[in-house]
């Protein structure tokens, strides 16, 4: 593998984690592995309808990018848009749209797919929930803590708003990223109404994404 020569590398989980953290190997293997599955059904998708294409990809492409895709909360940008190119091409593959035909539309209109930066956040968010639901590892709870745990921060703004506490880092580059710094600042960043503690897990999925296609698709536009 090319990579042994820049990188040590390690795998967890079928994530692959690089000594400096970059994460672009594993994108890199990620991007690789999606692309052969594509070709795969390329050669089938003048045989198949529209709904056997998008169960066809999103079981063997959108699946492996959603997968642990909470680690590449803000990586850079250029890896980011390695994954993205996968899902647009995922998406004219589905719609057999050609090579240079607009894609944003389909991506949002059509199959109602997140960008891959909104899916990242997207995992990372419910994962928060379910730490504070403590449907997770004590371990990953505690990284979690709301405001209103410390009786000296109990009148506060930020109690009275549900925010968690964000934890100060000793490193510029990789303390940022951690889950027990990133967590707590994307948790609070999040509207009041999508940080109620009586919305089961699937009504702050659907509130979430709603929430984040609206900042992707409506906004930007």
């Amino acid at each position: 593998m090319e990579f042994t020569s820049l990188f040590l590398l390690v795998t967890c989980l079928g994530v692959w984690l690089d000594s400096q953290l970059t994460f672009t190997p594993h994108v890199q293997l990620l991007a690789r592995c999606c692309i052969y599955y594509m070709w795969q059904i390329q050669m089938l998708r003048r045989s198949l309808n529209t709904d056997s294409a998008n169960a066809l990809v999103h079981a063997l492409i959108a699946s492996r990018l959603d997968y642990c895709n909470s680690v590449l909360y803000r990586i850079n940008t250029s890896t980011t848009k390695t994954l993205q190119s996968i899902l647009y091409s995922a998406t004219r593959l589905i719609m057999l749209k050609r090579k240079f035909d607009s894609i944003i539309p389909t991506l949002g209109d059509d199959l109602y797919w997140l960008p891959v930066s909104q899916r990242i956040v997207y995992k990372l968010c419910i994962i928060i929930y379910r730490c504070l639901h403590q449907t997770v590892p004590k371990y990953l709870q505690e990284l979690c803590v709301p405001v209103t745990t410390n009786a000296s921060c109990s009148h506060l703004r930020s109690a009275a708003r549900g925010d968690l506490q964000v934890l100060a880092t000793r490193t510029v580059t990789f303390g940022p990223c951690s889950f027990a710094a990133s967590a707590p600042k994307l948790w609070n960043s999040l509207l009041p109404a999508l940080r109620d503690s009586t919305l089961t897990l699937t009504q702050f999925g659907s509130r979430l994404k709603t929430h984040l296609f609206c900042l992707a698709y409506v906004c930007a536009s």
